[in-house]
């Protein structure tokens, strides 16, 4: 019998394996083999365009032909990416490893909230996805900043041992994955009365097809962008978040090289990135209380915030630089968790995890157009 708690709990586990990576601080990595920020900045403009080509073809695929192994397929790709970098002698080598790290996103992504919500769904216990989501967010905020708070250590080991390391990290990731149980919600001849799907279906003839493959993933695009059109509320809550989350993400990543340049050591680098990160811990407690305020009030106050801290991290003072990653954290993780609920309670079962990494694609639109742009600010302003 289906086990929804054995469920989600393996899906915690994979969340604090995924996240908890002593690489995790990676422009300080990247920063102390003498890459310059325009050079950081491109390589997560590599990143992103990635994501861009591969995000929705990885939701597609993941509703098509089952959300565990999309999920499995992106700890193989996560292990792919740090092999790469431990292997690497320059600049471009570096760069030849972003791809692959962006795809462990793209597979990851929108199947773990697909598989998720689905589950939840067929216990009919779809109310407890938001505070689910809330206790990832937890998880990823809390595994990151353990993760940044060895950024020394990994300065200290090298980034060839660092990313070894946590390559073995994503082996014992791929192997929890692998305990998963994939669920459909819709009736189809390969799920059992429960929404359970057999072991089997990966067999099934319609599949090995390839060109009835093609047509899977090309009426599972066509049906999620009618979907977007007919319902242009949720393509507007997908591009606020995105672009909100953009900012913060940007934030924190060169905030990792100009508290460096502000004055801070490596090893108290480490105790400043943990403190930005724990205010995603805050963020994400604090939504939970907050069910009965309207969106539209959380979205302002939450943008507010999230600019607070650009302007606190131009003071060049290590304090408020580390408060203003603080605020931003706690109010992108805020405003990340009630979007992915009311987008959740939106999106057919059928088409969720593709809708997800269409939300998903927004972001990397934004990243691509703000990354270059923010090295370029990060820099000289």
């Amino acid at each position: 019998m289906f086990n929804l708690r054995k469920q989600i709990r393996l899906l915690y586990t994979t969340g604090i394996l995924g996240n908890l990576s002593i690489t995790g601080a990676w422009v300080v990595i990247m920063a102390s083999r003498g890459f310059s920020l325009v050079q950081i900045g491109f390589a997560e403009t590599v990143f992103h365009i990635t994501s861009l080509l591969m995000e929705i073809p990885s939701g597609m695929l993941a509703d098509v032909y089952g959300r565990k192994r999309m999920l499995a397929l992106g700890n193989v790709m996560a292990i792919t990416g740090d092999v790469i970098t431990a292997l690497s002698g320059n600049f471009a080598v570096a760069c030849m490893a972003m791809p692959f790290h962006a795809m462990a996103y793209n597979f990851a992504s929108g199947s773990g909230e697909a598989l998720a919500y689905d589950s939840m769904k067929l216990e009919g216990k779809e109310a407890y996805y938001e505070r689910y989501s809330s206790n990832q967010s937890i998880i990823y905020r809390v595994a990151s900043g353990i993760s940044t708070l060895l950024a020394g250590v990994a300065l200290w080991l090298g980034y060839r041992k660092a990313y070894l390391i946590s390559a073995v990290t994503g082996l014992l990731t791929l192997y929890f994955t692998l305990k998963l149980v994939e669920i459909r919600i819709e009736e189809t001849d390969n799920a059992d009365e429960n929404g359970i799907e057999n072991d089997g279906a990966e067999n099934n003839s319609d599949k090995a097809s390839v060109g009835t493959a093609v047509k899977k993933l090309i009426d599972y695009f066509v049906e999620s962008i009618r979907f977007l059109i007919k319902n242009p509320k949720a393509t507007k809550l997908m591009f606020l978040n995105s672009f909100v989350g953009a900012i913060d993400i940007l934030l924190l990543f060169f905030l990792q090289s100009k508290l460096r340049t502000a004055g801070i050591s490596n090893w108290f680098l480490g105790v400043a990135l943990l403190t930005m990160e724990l205010g995603g811990v805050v963020g994400s407690k604090l939504i939970v209380r907050f069910k009965r305020v309207r969106y539209i009030y959380l979205f302002i106050i939450c943008t507010v915030g999230v600019l607070t801290g650009v302007m606190l991290e131009h003071t060049g003072s290590v304090i408020p630089m580390v408060l203003g990653g603080f605020i931003s954290s706690l109010c992108d993780d805020a405003i990340q968790i009630r979007t992915d609920a009311k987008l959740n309670d939106m999106f057919p079962s059928e088409q969720r995890a593709t809708l997800v990494s269409i939300s998903s694609f927004t972001f990397s639109v934004i990243m691509i157009v703000l990354s270059p742009l923010a090295g370029f600010f990060f820099t000289f302003w």
